[in-house]
């Protein structure tokens, strides 16, 4: 049944249609005509049309008063009539409410979607260490989304075996890997940028920067050509990912023309390039980034999106970029209810982060998916962050079964109020030895010489001239080594682990509290990506019938989990 054509055939039985009009008591969108038995009443049909998806919505009016058993029903088959002069004649019912197909590839930008390859516009974020595994990548790319791994703070032999294995198991379906900006660790991100261009990664997800790096323009610009058709072509793409404006600002801006010339002076790239990339943005896709997991500003979804758009469009007429820029939403995508406010407002693409690492595939401990999947939103709290240490740069962590947060916070307090090691009292570094480190200082700087001596020999060299420095390095071990231990599942260390998590985990858990996804063993990327998805369809026709004036109980807008096989019935 659609408008203004007839999808039944015949009208069999029920009353035929009177030659006069009949004057509608109220207001009403359209007409409909048909036989009883195509009338389904009652609030479980409304919400079953309603979340068929694929299928148009018509809500016929009842009237209690006027005529005693007709109902407010839902119309599965008959005629149907639209305009604003339409007329009820005898036998017709009026619709009242009426919401079209929206199917989940029509959620986002087309555009989006035909850039990066995919079916559906949904990105799983990168999650450092490894906790963005290639498994989730894999599984996101194989049901046409994209996924990201989680590049940071991984050797670069492993980021290697992942990109080996990311290539043979996906061919050419779209994945991306993430480029973090290491101010204390610059050597770090230019090999890491050497990496992605040995082995033509051409997707990168750009975050945790402050302000450009000249490896991360390199990469950008790197093969940049102007086709046969006069475009300028950038093999290499970059999703930024940004909470500020004056970041956001770079990433959309053309990059730096010092950073041009002196890739010309190094022999990275040709005049003739430099000229090009200054037709181009460092970024075509941003993600706007809102109160998320690890690296945050605690920037507010529905302020931070909205002014995040408005720069993409006031940038957008300053270039006139052949291709229009682009922003999608993160931070707090973690219901069907957050999922369509981000579309509804704009967003291009919804990414998700902290949901996913309690779900099988994440790169982390069985302990930690369950210590995810029983937090609620009031179990995080700040902690310094491992790579930006001596900057005060913090993370959002899980509060909730860990004492990382507190004794993370108690050691940057000593490096701002000691210049060495040896300045600390001593009551207090037995506490640390004793209690938080568990080994000497003498032992954890062993660890750290071995360490650093592999990923960046300048770091232990200042450190043996800089008192300071190598308190730091020292404290840094601690960082990082909770991350290893909440990802290896250590059980000696439960207190000590490092869990990357903001609010967002806690409104998951509370809406699929006693469903099947409550289990973290259930919980897969795919059914959960495809659930917000779906359940954010489900709103965006529930809020067309609700704008159309329908009052509809709580039972009408429900919208609760489902699982792999129920969702795969409205795949495009």
């Amino acid at each position: 049944m659609s408008p203004l054509t007839r999808t039944s055939p015949h009208r069999t039985g029920g009353p035929s249609q009177a030659t006069g009009p009949v004057e509608p008591t109220a207001a009403v969108l359209g007409a409909w005509s048909g036989h009883v038995s195509d009338v389904l009443p009652g609030a479980d049909a409304l919400r079953e049309s309603i979340a068929d998806i694929r299928r148009p919505v018509y809500v016929l009016g009842g009237d209690e008063v006027a005529q005693p058993g007709l109902r407010r029903a839902v119309a599965v088959r008959g005629e149907t009539r639209f305009g604003t002069d339409v007329r009820l004649y005898e036998g017709d019912r009026a619709i009242v409410g009426h919401a079209a197909p929206l199917r989940l590839d029509n959620l986002g930008d087309p555009e989006f979607r035909k850039a990066h390859g995919l079916k559906l516009a949904c990105v799983a974020g990168a999650m450092a260490n490894g906790i963005g595994s290639a498994e989730v990548v894999e599984a996101m790319s194989h049901a046409g989304m994209l996924g990201i791994f989680g590049a940071a703070g991984l050797p670069l032999r492993t980021v290697e075996a992942a990109i080996d294995r990311l290539t043979s198991s996906l061919g050419g379906a779209p994945f991306g890997f993430n480029l973090i900006h290491s101010p204390n660790e610059p050597d770090v991100e230019h090999g890491v940028v050497d990496l992605y261009l040995r082995h033509g990664v051409r997707l990168v997800e750009a975050s945790a920067y402050m302000r450009l790096t000249l490896p991360l323009i390199r990469y950008r610009v790197s093969g940049i050509y102007r086709d046969t058709d006069g475009r300028v072509v950038t093999p290499n793409r970059v999703i930024a990912k940004a909470s500020r404006v004056e970041v956001a600002t770079r990433f959309f801006s053309p990059p730096p023309e010092a950073f041009l010339q002196e890739l010309v002076a190094r022999g990275d790239i040709t005049e003739t390039q430099a000229r090009l990339a200054r037709e181009i943005p460092v970024a075509q896709d941003l993600t706007a980034e809102a109160d998320s997991a690890g690296h945050t500003d605690n920037r507010p979804a529905l302020g931070l999106l909205p002014t995040m758009i408005a720069l993409r469009d006031r940038i957008q007429r300053e270039y006139a970029y052949p291709e229009a820029l682009r922003v999608g939403a993160a931070g707090g995508i973690a219901t069907p209810h957050a999922a369509a406010a981000a579309f509804a407002m704009g967003a291009t693409y919804v990414l998700l982060g902290s949901v996913n690492q309690a779900c099988v595939e994440a790169g982390t401990s069985p302990a930690v998916r369950e210590m995810l999947a029983a937090s609620e939103q009031a179990d995080i709290a700040m902690a310094p962050a491992a790579d930006m240490f001596e900057m005060g740069v913090k993370v959002q962590v899980l509060k909730r079964g860990t004492m990382f947060a507190m004794r993370g916070g108690r050691l940057y307090e000593l490096y701002r109020a000691y210049d060495s090691i040896d300045e600390i009292p001593e009551d207090e570094r037995q506490k640390l030895e004793e209690t938080v480190f568990r080994k000497s200082f003498e032992e954890v700087l062993e660890d750290v010489r071995t360490y650093f001596l592999e990923r960046d020999p300048t770091q232990w060299e200042r450190a043996q001239i800089d008192p300071k420095h190598r308190m730091a390095l020292a404290f840094r071990w601690y960082l990082g080594q909770t991350s290893i231990w909440a990802n290896t599942g250590e059980p000696s260390r439960t207190l000590d682990y490092q869990i990357w998590c903001g609010p967002a985990m806690g409104a998951f858990n509370a809406w699929v509290q006693d469903s099947f996804l409550a289990e973290a063993s259930n919980r897969s990327v795919v059914t959960v990506s495809l659930n917000l998805l779906y359940g954010a369809a489900v709103l965006g026709r529930i809020q067309t019938l609700r704008s159309q004036g329908l009052i509809l109980s709580p039972e009408e807008q429900q919208v609760l989990p489902r699982t792999l096989s129920q969702l795969e019935m409205h795949l495009p």
